[in-house]
């Protein structure tokens, strides 16, 4: 086991939250916080904010979106994989974002409320659709996306809509980098953000890349960055290192650490696919072997495992993105806590 030392003070407060009082590293001093914190009073809710959608995913793999003889239809959205990832492991989830008016939102809607997932903060919108991503497996189970949005319900959620009172509940604030790309979600997105900060959560950042819906590369590059410094935890893949950097080595630690490090950040972690994890200040988590039949919906439900202390928890959430990708969908294959338990004591 591998593993890479900060020589700075990353140690997570005893008075932020439930979830830091499970661990914490680096040097002894403690950050100071507001006695008002709101976090102290909270209890454990996480709040995911962004997209949600149908995914459509052939039913063989290794084909074209052409060449595909059906599809089937399975829930998806990285925001609201992570919420429904969390709920199914026992924890408190809600979700915060836009569908249409129409049977695939409402669909949607009813899905998070079979999985526990509080979807009072969701809006539906009788102008514009649901969005839709028909994903194309290749043989190895990795993805390829052709996206619908035109625009699509989520794109268009506005900052006047936004649920404040269930934002201001949430102990961690989770979102992405898609709803960035177009206003008025965009204003929506940063007052979400504005209003978990001063209201005492931690903020939580999956980057999540989907190139084909950004404008360009360095739109992409500079949307993606523009708030990466408000984050306290961050989850990045070997791949959007690779692109954000422009084609650095992702397995060099003075890369991450030169191009994605700041004074805030309480936790970085690089995941690596069947490899694992790295998590910064130190350390690497072996991956967790399974035979892969599609990857969607793995790095959402790696971020919905964080539990317990910090290698523990890195060990679980490894294993949630395992058994993620042996079934065809996100939501569907994200799975229960008795499942990682069982897969982790093998």
């Amino acid at each position: 086991m591998s593993g890479c030392f900060i020589p700075v003070n990353l140690r997570l407060s005893k008075t932020r939250s439930k979830l830091s009082k499970k661990f914490s590293f680096g040097s002894s001093k403690k950050r100071q916080v507001d006695p008002k914190d709101a976090t102290l009073e909270k209890n454990g809710l996480v709040v995911c904010f962004g997209e949600m959608l149908i995914d459509f995913v052939p039913m063989e793999s290794g084909v074209s979106l052409a060449e595909a003889s059906g599809f089937k239809k399975a829930a998806g959205g990285a925001p609201a994989n992570v919420a429904v990832g969390i709920s199914r492991l026992g924890g408190s989830a809600a979700f915060i974002g836009k569908v249409g008016d129409d049977e695939f939102g409402h669909m949607l809607a009813d899905i998070l409320k079979q999985n526990n997932v509080d979807n009072s903060g969701m809006r539906f919108d009788s102008q514009a659709r649901t969005a839709l991503a028909f994903v194309t497996l290749r043989a190895d189970g990795e993805r390829e996306f052709m996206f619908f949005r035109n625009p699509s319900a989520d794109m268009v959620l506005r900052e006047a809509e936004l649920d404040v009172d269930l934002i201001k509940k949430a102990s961690i604030f989770h979102y992405g980098s898609i709803s960035l790309i177009d206003e008025p979600c965009r204003s929506a997105h940063l007052a979400a953000m504005d209003i978990a900060r001063k209201s005492g959560c931690i903020l939580s950042y999956d980057p999540n890349l989907r190139l084909p819906l950004w404008p360009s590369a360095e739109a992409a590059r500079k949307g993606i960055m523009s708030i990466w410094n408000q984050a306290d935890i961050i989850k990045i893949s070997e791949e959007e290192i690779t692109f954000l950097t422009e084609g650095a080595d992702p397995y060099d630690d003075n890369v991450v650490l030169e191009k994605f490090f700041h004074p805030k950040i309480t936790l970085l972690l690089v995941t690596e696919g069947a490899g694992g994890c790295r998590y910064y200040t130190k350390g690497k988590v072996t991956g967790v072997e399974v035979d892969c039949v599609d990857a969607t919906g793995a790095g959402d439900a790696f971020v919905g495992g964080d539990e317990k202390k910090l290698r523990e928890v890195l060990l679980f959430a490894n294993a949630c993105g395992a058994l993620t990708v042996t079934q065809k969908g996100a939501i569907p294959a994200l799975p229960t806590k008795e499942a990682v338990l069982q897969i982790l004591s093998k």
